[in-house]
C-alpha cells in the first residue's frame, strides 16, 4: 500500500515522523508531496497511491481521476469543503475528517481573539471584561465543547445552539440550550461561529441576526467565510457603531470592511484556528492512524460522504 501526505502548506517535521511510524508499522509506504505549486505536481502524485492525507489541499473529480488506485482521502481537521464529497461517491472514494484533534486549538484562538475585541484591539482605550458575560455557542461540536470549557474560567455564562445535539448532552456541559437561532443571537452579547459550510448553512449569517445581537456585541468566525452575508454583515457594522466582527477567515471584502470599520473588524492573515503544534501533530498522526485502520480493517467511523 502507498500513501500519500500532500500538504501545500506542510505538516511540522515531527507530525510527519509520526506519520511515517505509523505507516511504517503497518508496512505501508509514505510519499510526501509537500509545498508544491500547482495541481499537476498533485496529479502526478497520486497516481499510483491508495490513500491520501491532506490539510487545507483541495482534491477534486479531476484529481481523483488522476489516481486510478485511491480509495481513501483523509482530511487532517475538521472542515472537509475541500474535498469534492459528491465526486468521492460517485467513485467509491471514502472521505474523513479527524474531528477533535483541532479543537482545543480553534477554541483558545476564539478568546485570543475576543479578548482583543472587548480590549478595543489593545489600541490604549479603556475596554471590558468577559467576566459576568454571555456567550452564544453557533453549533456544540467538538470546538463548541472546548469553547464552552473556556468560557467557564472566565466566569461567562453560556448557552448554544445545535439542532444536531440533545438538550441533555448541552446541559452536561454546564451550558443551558437555545432552540433558535434568533434567540442565540439576541439574547448573547458575545456569538462564537462553528457552523460548517453547506446550502443550508451559506450567507445565513447576516443583518437580521447581526443586527439582533445586545450592545456592544462582538460576532467571532472561526467556522467559515461562506457561513457570513458580507453584505449583511457590512449593513449591520454600519447602522450598529457598537458592534465589532473578528474572524479567523478573511472575508472576500475584507479591504473594503478594513477600510470603512477600522478597529471594530479584525481578519488573521490566513486561516490560523489549527495552526499549532499541538493541533498539527495530533491531527496529523490521527490521519494516519484512520487510513490504517480503514484499509487494514474497514473502520470507517469518521467517514463523511456516506
Amino acid at each position: 500500500m502507498k500513501v500519500l501526505v500532500a500538504t501545500e502548506k506542510p505538516f511540522a517535521g515531527v507530525a510527519v515522523e509520526g506519520i511515517r511510524e505509523v505507516m511504517a508499522e503497518a508496512g505501508y509506504d509514505l510519499v510526501l508531496l509537500e509545498k508544491y505549486t500547482d495541481k499537476q505536481q498533485l496529479k502526478e502524485a497520486v497516481k499510483d497511491v491508495e490513500a491520501i492525507i491532506i490539510r487545507s489541499d483541495k482534491i477534486d473529480a479531476e484529481v481523483m481521476d488522476a489516481a486510478q488506485n485511491l480509495k481513501i482521502v483523509v482530511r487532517a481537521g475538521a472542515g472537509y469543503d475541500n474535498v469534492d464529497l459528491v465526486a468521492a461517491t460517485e467513485r467509491g472514494i471514502v472521505v474523513q475528517n479527524t474531528p477533535g484533534q483541532n479543537s482545543n486549538a480553534v477554541a483558545e484562538l476564539v478568546f485570543g481573539m475576543l479578548v482583543m475585541a472587548v480590549r478595543n484591539m489593545y489600541n490604549g482605550t479603556s475596554g471590558s471584561e468577559l467576566k459576568g458575560k454571555t456567550l452564544g455557542i453557533h453549533a456544540f461540536g467538538q470546538v463548541g465543547r472546548n469553547v464552552a470549557r473556556i468560557a467557564g474560567g472566565f466566569g461567562m455564562a453560556v448557552s448554544a445552539l445545535d439542532p444536531f445535539c440533545p438538550d441533555e448532552v448541552i446541559e452536561q456541559a454546564g451550558v443551558s440550550p437555545v432552540h433558535s437561532v434568533e434567540e442565540l443571537y439576541s439574547n448573547n452579547k458575545f456569538v462564537s461561529l462553528h457552523i460548517p459550510a453547506n446550502e443550508q448553512t451559506r450567507r445565513s449569517v447576516g443583518y437580521e441576526l447581526i443586527s439582533r445581537l445586545p450592545k456592544g456585541g462582538v460576532l467571532i468566525n472561526t467556522a467559515r467565510k461562506e457561513v457570513i452575508d458580507e453584505d449583511g454583515l457590512a449593513r449591520a457594522l454600519r447602522e450598529r457603531t457598537d458592534l465589532k466582527y473578528v474572524a479567523d477567515i478573511r472575508p472576500d471584502s475584507a479591504d473594503a470592511l478594513s477600510a470603512e470599520f477600522g478597529d471594530r473588524v479584525f481578519f488573521t492573515p490566513k486561516k490560523m484556528g489549527a495552526q499549532t503544534a499541538e493541533a498539527n501533530i495530533n491531527a496529523g498522526i490521527a490521519a494516519a492512524r484512520q487510513i490504517v485502520e480503514f484499509l487494514r480493517d474497514g473502520v470507517n467511523r469518521y467517514q463523511v460522504n456516506k
